[in-house]
């Protein structure tokens, strides 16, 4: 079955997220694609993606019609050209007519765009497919109805409420930590997954909510007495083991299904460094990335996903200084993956040390 995919604020992370778990992916738009699945896709495995929607095979009015008995609330987004809130509305006021003339009671969501933000559907309740609160997009003369929508709430509080935290190490969004796994392509459940660069456990926490086995080991004793407090927070079902140890030289206890990761990102920034300074930190982040690569590759099987997040520096202009490591990771052992010679950039604006993500399976 078809369907569409509300894309975050970094598009192309969200579409490298899609290809690697889903079939014929299509950007429909800069804020929307299409993809194929054999059952339906849940919004809450998806850090990269807004609103999830399945085709609409039906007219918008047939299935709402079809709806259980109780009052509707009905929201429009409207994808189509030259769309806008006045047009999205609209659309919206015509079913309510409609139904209100079979006896139906309907509430209308108000658009202040053309597009509904994903906190108004989420706080109108929108979306899923047993209720009777339904957001309808609609891209020209086509119609979808949303399935699922980002839970932006369950995300801070992950974020935030966990009992161990550590601003000075920088912060992992879950959100990122979700596709940093998902790059790993379709994993069987119960897989394990490694992050030796665990810190306060994030892609931990979010492989067990996914399913996985997690397993985590980083150089410092006090991140992984965090790792291990955030994890028995969580009280996710599933299996975990933490352990301290040097990424560099450490021997993991097999198996390993796949390797999600942030690596070392050098030392917490707020202004663009020097360039001394930036060949200084480049040089240490190159020295511990390449120095783990090299240690996993002999223990892990070909074929077996690594997704690393490594350190990327703004600059004055505004550009982002990568380390361009392709072709010593490639002679570690790794086919690289990325569709580009460059990695995935994830950073909000002006953030001065962003993630360059980079998708490897050993060879």
């Amino acid at each position: 079955m078809r369907y569409l995919a509300v894309l975050g604020r970094q598009p192309e992370i969200s579409l490298a997220e899609l290809s690697a778990l889903f079939s014929r992916v299509s950007q429909v738009s800069n804020d929307l694609a299409t993809f194929s699945a054999n059952k339906e896709p849940s919004i809450n495995r998806l850090g990269g993606c807004l609103k999830l929607a399945a085709e609409l095979n039906d007219s918008p009015l047939e299935y709402l019609k079809n709806l259980p008995e109780g009052k509707i609330t009905i929201g429009v987004s409207d994808y189509s050209a030259r769309s806008s809130a006045r047009k999205a509305q609209g659309e919206a006021l015509k079913l309510k007519k409609i139904l209100s003339r079979h006896g139906r009671s309907v509430r209308v969501v108000e658009n202040k765009s053309a597009v509904l933000s994903t906190a108004t559907s989420l706080h109108n309740g929108l979306g899923g497919s047993k209720t009777n609160k339904v957001e309808l997009i609609l891209i020209n003369e086509k119609w979808w109805r949303v399935i699922g929508v980002q839970d932006i709430d369950a995300y801070a509080r992950r974020d935030q409420a966990r009992p161990a935290r550590d601003a000075k190490v920088g912060m992992l969004p879950p959100k990122l930590a979700q596709i940093l796994i998902n790059l790993c392509g379709p994993l069987p459940a119960g897989a394990r997954v490694l992050d030796p660069f665990c810190g306060t456990g994030v892609v931990l926490q979010e492989a067990l909510l996914m399913g996985y086995q997690a397993y985590g080991t980083d150089l410092s004793e006090r991140m992984i007495e965090y790792s291990k407090k955030n994890l028995e927070w969580l009280s996710a079902e599933g299996q975990f083991q933490v352990s301290q140890g040097d990424a560099t030289s450490f021997t993991w206890e097999q198996p390993i299904n796949a390797v999600a990761c942030e690596g070392y990102l050098g030392q917490p920034m707020s202004l663009p460094p020097a360039d001394i300074k930036l060949k200084t930190e480049k040089q240490e982040c190159s020295s511990i990335i390449l120095g783990f690569l090299k240690n996993l590759a002999p223990q892990i099987k070909s074929n077996t996903p690594v997704v690393v997040a490594m350190p990327a520096w703004l600059r004055p202009d505004g550009s982002y200084h990568r380390m361009n490591l392709v072709d010593e990771i490639a002679n570690l052992g790794y086919n690289v993956m990325n569709k580009t010679r460059e990695g995935l950039l994830y950073h909000r604006d002006n953030q001065v040390v962003a993630r360059d993500i980079i998708i490897l399976r050993k060879k």
